[in-house]
């Protein structure tokens, strides 16, 4: 028989689990966490972040409320060992015990390496970093925007730089490169420049320079974020990257179209040395103007030599001038005997041109004219005649034609109400209106078809009459 147990202190289910609760939260009330991240798929739609910390024998639940995890420096990624540190909890509804994370970090460089290899490869396999796809920097840039931090030794040497090769108008897009919002600040300003529409109030960039001074792998950490990454691959504008020192990669130094070893050599790939520039160009100047004189005198040679070979103007125009002096001469004896000819042609005309002959003539014309008027004359009475007599002829055959004549002999004509001549009794409806023609008058009469009377017969006309029509 079991003993009794009234003296043990009895809880209910909710009371152990405030209590071990309490007991969890006071024991372990901030720590910090070292394990590899398990089972994460992101944010829930929520907005926190539930995943496992394990290593090779236990396993811790973890979560990041929704406040926090936007404000991590360094998100969370499947595999990554990390050190989170926040504060131990239970979770009643389960009786599981969990970590709410407050921050965390990479565990040491080596796990950063890891992540920002895997990354590198990531965003290599979407071609962001094909060397096709970056574009030449501009030679002379008339506008440069700079992305960094307003205060520092970073945009100080920059501008100085510029200032010594080359003057050029200088947009400035502060943003943090070092803390939770540097990255989207970066991508933001990148962002921004490219949507300066040209013609605006504000010049857009023809170059655009990320920069930022050296530091460790944590500070620099901002410019291998994957928002960095894109917005600098999608820029418009050719974008240089002076991320750190010459030892120091980062992603941006992947994806830029350049990538310079510090910010002061970044100014110096973005504009010539204006001095250097105008040397080239006084040498090229000095280089063409001897090029042009030596083309020129060359030229002079060459037409002097060309001059020599062409005969004298004297000896051109010897002939012609000889030619001409012959011409010249022989022209004015020419003149005269041509004068003399139409002299002599003129007298033999002007003595046929006497009165006596231009009598005779005249005379001689109106005997002519008469002659052909007289058979103008006869030959205007014969053609009237003939035209009268085929005149009287047509007028005669139309006599014979008409129908009137006919009438005249006994006929009639019949037409309808509309005047139309009908030439057959089947065309004549009973009850018609008629009208009936003869040599002198016209009557109307009504057509009636069924009157069935024998009529009389006709007596014989005598022969060679053409007899009446009724």
């Amino acid at each position: 028989m079991a003993e009794p147990t009234a003296n043990i202190a009895e809880f209910t289910v909710s009371e152990i689990s405030r209590a071990v609760k309490r007991t969890v939260e006071d024991a372990f009330g901030y720590v910090r966490v070292r394990g590899e991240v398990s089972g994460y798929r992101g944010p829930h739609s929520s907005g926190h972040a539930y995943f496992s910390l394990k290593d090779d024998k236990a396993r811790l639940e973890a979560v990041v409320w929704r406040g926090v995890f936007g404000k991590l420096k360094f998100k969370p990624e499947e595999g990554l060992e990390i050190i989170a540190t926040g504060k131990l909890t239970t979770f009643p509804g389960s009786s599981k015990y969990q970590i709410v994370i407050e921050s965390l970090e990479p565990a040491g460089a080596g796990a950063l390496m890891a992540l920002l290899e895997e990354r590198r490869k990531k965003l290599a396999a979407e071609g962001l970093f094909d060397e096709a796809a970056k574009r030449p920097i501009p030679y002379l840039p008339r506008v440069i925007g700079v992305i960094t931090s307003p205060t520092g030794a970073v945009i100080r040497d920059i501008l100085h730089r510029l200032a010594d090769r080359f003057p050029v108008h200088v947009q400035i897009w502060p943003v943090r490169v070092q803390g939770e919002t540097s990255a989207g600040e970066v991508a933001a300003a990148i962002d921004g420049f490219n949507a300066i529409g040209p013609g605006g109030a504000i010049e857009r960039p023809d170059l655009l320079i990320v920069a930022r001074g050296g530091g460790s792998l944590e500070d620099l950490w901002s410019f291998n974020e994957e928002i960095v990454v894109r917005a600098a691959s999608q820029s418009a504008i050719p974008l240089i990257s002076a991320v750190g020192h010459e030892t120091d990669w980062t992603l941006i130094d992947h994806v830029a179209d350049r990538r310079a070893p510090t910010p002061t050599g970044a100014a110096e790939m973005a504009v010539p040395v204006r001095s250097e520039l105008l040397d080239a160009v006084e040498s090229i100047a000095g280089r063409l103007i001897g090029s042009t004189l030596r083309l020129i005198e060359g030229q002079k040679r060459e037409l002097r030599g060309a001059a020599r070979a062409l005969p004298r103007a004297e000896d051109l125009f010897a002939i012609p001038r000889r030619t001409f002096d012959e011409l010249s001469s022989r022209l004015g004896r020419a003149l005269v005997a041509n004068s003399q000819i139409h002299r002599t042609q003129f007298a033999r005309v002007a003595a046929r041109l006497s009165p006596g002959n231009l009598a005779r003539l005249i005379e001689r014309s109106g005997e002519r004219l008469a002659e052909i008027s007289a058979r103008g004359a006869r030959a205007v009475d014969r053609r009237i005649e003939l035209r009268t007599e085929r005149l009287l002829a047509l007028k005669q055959l139309l006599r014979t034609l008409d129908y009137t004549s006919v009438l005249a002999r006994g006929f009639a004509v019949v037409r309808d109400a509309s005047g139309t001549p009908l030439s057959s009794a089947g065309a004549v409806a009973s009850g018609a209106a008629l009208e009936i023609e003869f040599q002198d008058g016209r009557v109307g009469a009504v057509a009636n078809t069924n009157d069935k009377t024998p009529k009389a017969k006709k007596p014989r006309s005598p022969k060679g009459s053409q007899g009446n029509l009724f």
